[in-house]
């Protein structure tokens, strides 16, 4: 929420939490309120953001339900944003409607990853149909202080978590590894560390800045016969690239299996 901060202020924000410490901890990093219950949040919230663990879900929609009701019939409807991974807009609909309501809440789904605490973020977006075109625009201006807000089909949210929501962890991996590489060859483990994360860092901005395809970059990198192709031929008989496919397939597939057996009400 510190990217949203910056954007509309924190005064207008406001958390809730099972743990009171942790959403005092919250507010006080922007500026904004706690609230006593989830549905002392969802009466209050335009957007009423829900970041729990999937397993969490169904309760805080049980929770809220009769609030999002009672402020859709008098025409002041919430939307809620949920960034719970395996959830699909449908599914939240359901809960939110429960036996009796036959409208759809409003549901926007985001996907966005660790770095976007710091305002580096990839946040994938989309929404069920009955959100406005209008509010959407707005929650991406929101979002942007996160970092890079992108609409995409729900279809492909669960790529999306294998890919950009799990991948900070497979960096940080990669980042540990050169490292100790370094200190193996000699580098103390701070300075070793610096060149790592500088590494990593520098070379996303290439590809980033000059739009060359990162082959490419490797390319210029590798002269023949050098010290470079010699690594790269080590990572190659190790399966550096199947393996980094394989472990973003089956982050994929670990949503995907959420998905099919998240509980419906």
């Amino acid at each position: 929420m510190k990217g949203a901060a910056k954007i509309i202020g924190g005064r207008i924000i406001g958390f809730t939490d099972t743990d009171e410490e942790k959403a005092r901890e919250a507010a006080r990093s922007v500026g904004g309120k706690v609230y006593d219950s989830n549905r002392d949040a969802a009466r209050d919230g335009d957007l009423v953001f829900l970041a729990v663990k999937p397993q969490a879900l169904l309760g805080v929609l049980d929770e809220i339900a009769p609030v999002i009701k009672e402020r859709a019939t008098s025409g002041k409807q919430a939307v809620v944003v949920s960034m719970v991974a395996g959830w699909t807009i449908a599914r939240i609909q359901e809960a939110l409607r429960g036996p009796v309501w036959d409208e759809n809440p409003l549901v926007v789904r985001i996907m966005p990853n660790q770095p976007a605490l710091i305002g580096e973020g990839v946040i994938a977006l989309c929404s069920s149909h009955e959100v406005r075109e209008e509010t959407i625009t707005a929650l991406e201006r929101i979002l942007s202080g996160a970092g890079i807000v992108d609409r995409i089909d729900e279809e492909y949210f669960n790529a999306v978590t294998g890919l950009s929501g799990s991948g900070p962890a497979f960096v940080y991996l990669f980042i540990e590894a050169l490292a100790d590489a370094g200190v193996r060859a000699g580098l103390s483990r701070a300075r070793a560390l610096r060149y790592a994360v500088q590494t990593v860092l520098g070379s996303s901005a290439m590809v980033k800045e000059t739009g060359k395809h990162p082959a490419e970059l490797k390319d210029m990198v590798a002269s023949p016969s050098g010290t470079t192709i010699a690594g790269i031929a080590a990572l190659e008989k190790g399966a550096f690239r199947g393996t980094v496919m394989s472990a973003v397939h089956e982050a994929h597939c670990a949503a995907d299996r959420w998905t099919r057996t998240a509980p419906h009400t």
